[in-house]
């Protein structure tokens, strides 16, 4: 069957790039191919264009570890990343492996076959099936087809435009407009200083602050070694630096709260012009990290503050009218354009229904194995970054991981790995570590986590590169060869 390969991996963006590339290296007899619901090469970084969008991670971690990020800007622009995939993928012979126009609708597993059989919907309207012993999800944890919009009061009302980034129109001109955004998060606070170069005014609309930290684009130890070692050595060795400070700067995060935001908002308030408003547009009511910090490179939103191009406004929505959003607390933002960068909608799976000999298996009812595989779903791992760091830090590990587990399958026999929790395992609510709205709404499209190891989600990137590298594999992994299915009603009708 010219559909059936030793491993499927669904997602060509970052993760699934770098799955492929793992894969080839760690497992190079294995056949495999991606599939990819749309038309291009990128994932997040192809799907959103809204302006000025860009990383909130640094390169040296967001990069792949095998490949160095040999641009000035450590903090980099969403066509610089997108690039990045691409050269990647075109250096390591993946394009023809990618199956553009397959939406994975579903996937069951056949245990009599030890294969799954994944179904996808086609971009010309047809449905395509493909067969593997291994389903790798890169698919990412959010909706592709939408985001999170409140529905808000007289919307309808208001005589301008409304607009989600996800789905920025290409025609959009903000220039000499008033833009309100709503929503305090990464989009939001990468959106206001873009948007106010041109615009006649932007107003951030939150209805609670975010901590915010600034650092420069560019890393100049990391543009300094460059131009003294060979490339990936100078990689590595800023890549160690910069995952060596975000794991001390959590851990004072968990250790320290009150003096770490004490030491936040000191610095924000040296970027803010004198006298401003810190108390209610800058002090947060949680703990650092309790949310993701948002990055702001070289302080633009700061900038376009002081320069009186863009405010913070603190308030809750009571409606929309004709010339902008009323707030609660009277006052009228005037706006020719609205902009809801109010977040993305959880989804696991890519939106994929599964099943196993064809009874349905809800993700959020199982639990989740090391953060890559769900118990009692043989054959089958997802690619799950980290909240606290760097995305691709985790999704690396997960795929030298990945590698191991296929390799030790095949050196047993084992054709079957299904992760098998122990009697004494309670299931509990996944921790993320984050009260973040979008995590909130979004709980129950995840696996519920475990109270002991390898059933918790960790946020330590030592821990898991120990771990996921050097780890037991046979840990509550149940090995198996394919079997026959009797199933109960079968069997008292063979009787």
């Amino acid at each position: 069957m010219t559909n059936h390969f030793d491993v499927l991996i669904v997602g060509a963006g970052l993760s699934g790039i770098g799955a492929a590339v793992h894969l080839q290296r760690d497992c190079p007899d294995r056949s495999y191919a991606i599939l990819e619901g749309r038309d291009a090469i990128g994932g997040t970084w192809d799907l959103f264009r809204y302006p000025g969008i860009r990383s909130d991670s640094d390169m040296y971690t967001l990069g792949y570890n095998f490949k160095p990020w040999e641009q000035a800007k450590a903090i980099a622009d969403g066509p610089s990343i997108r690039e990045y995939i691409r050269e990647t993928a075109t250096e390591h012979g993946i394009e023809s492996r990618i199956r553009f126009g397959r939406k994975v609708k579903a996937a069951d597993w056949s245990s009599a076959d030890a294969r799954w059989t994944v179904t996808t919907a086609r971009s010309d309207g047809g449905t395509e099936d493909f067969t593997c012993n291994f389903l790798y999800m890169c698919s990412g944890y959010y909706s592709y087809s939408q985001g999170y919009k409140p529905d808000f009061p007289g919307e309808a009302d208001f005589k301008g435009q409304v607009i989600q980034p996800q789905f920025w129109p290409e025609t959009l001109d903000t220039s000499g407009k008033r833009v309100v955004i709503i929503g305090s998060g990464a989009t939001a606070v990468t959106l206001v200083p873009e948007i106010a170069r041109t615009a006649a005014h932007v107003t951030m609309l939150q209805r609670s602050p975010t901590y915010m930290v600034s650092r420069p684009a560019s890393d100049g130890i990391a543009n300094f070694l460059r131009k003294l070692l060979p490339a990936q050595m100078a990689y590595d060795i800023v890549r160690w630096k910069n995952v060596t400070f975000g794991m001390w700067f959590y851990n004072q995060t968990r250790k320290n709260p009150d003096k770490v935001r004490a030491n936040l908002l000191g610095r924000l308030q040296k970027l803010l012009p004198e006298g401003y408003d810190m108390a209610t547009h800058f002090n947060p009511k949680y703990n650092p990290w309790d949310q993701r910090l948002c990055l702001v490179p070289d302080a633009d939103l700061f900038e376009a503050i002081k320069a009186g191009k863009a405010d913070i406004a603190t308030d809750t929505i009571e409606r929309f009218e004709a010339d902008g959003i009323r707030l609660s607390a009277g006052g009228l933002l005037e706006a020719d354009i609205i902009v809801a960068a109010t977040g993305l909608k959880l989804e696991a799976l890519g939106g994929m229904a599964v099943s196993v000999d064809g009874e349905a298996r809800r993700i959020d009812e199982t639990l989740a194995y090391k953060g890559m595989m769900f118990s009692g779903l043989p054959n089958l791992a997802v690619s799950f970054g980290y909240i606290n760091a760097s995305w691709t830090l985790r999704s690396d590990l997960i795929a030298e991981y990945v590698g191991r587990l296929l390799n030790h399958m095949k050196a047993t026999g084992m054709p079957v790995a299904t992760p098998t929790p122990g009697p004494d395992v309670q299931p509990e609510r996944l921790a993320m570590d984050l009260s973040s709205g979008y995590v909130q709404r979004g709980a129950d499209a995840l696996p519920k986590s475990g109270n002991r190891a390898p059933w918790m989600v960790t946020a330590s990137y030592k821990h898991d590169r120990k771990e996921l590298r050097e780890g037991d594999l046979g840990e509550e992994m149940v090995f198996s060869k394919a079997r026959a299915v009797v199933r109960p009603e079968l069997a008292e009708a063979a009787e």
